[in-house]
């Protein structure tokens, strides 16, 4: 059975928004969402370029859609906070 690993992320977008989502490779996914304009967010497409901010992994899809929709749940301030207790 592979050991998939999933990461959820923060990314701060060119005008200062957040824009949080999940994936398998947090490389390839930066590369999508600041260059590609089929496979990048469209919300990331008009606000490039976008810049990690945080990043979690966990050891299932479930587990990181659960905590994608945490996160997205939560105030830009908690956000903030998030990212900052990280470095």
């Amino acid at each position: 059975m592979k050991n998939t690993k999933y990461f959820v992320y923060i990314v701060e977008c060119s005008d200062g928004s957040l824009y949080t989502g999940y994936t398998t490779n947090i490389k390839r996914r930066l590369l999508e969402h600041n260059y590609s304009f089929k496979k990048g967010a469209k919300y990331t497409r008009s606000r490039r370029p976008v810049k990690l901010k945080y990043s979690e992994e966990l050891t299932t899809m479930s587990d990181a859609m659960r905590r994608e929709y945490q996160i997205k749940k939560m105030s830009r301030a908690s956000k903030l906070i998030l990212i900052e207790n990280n470095v």
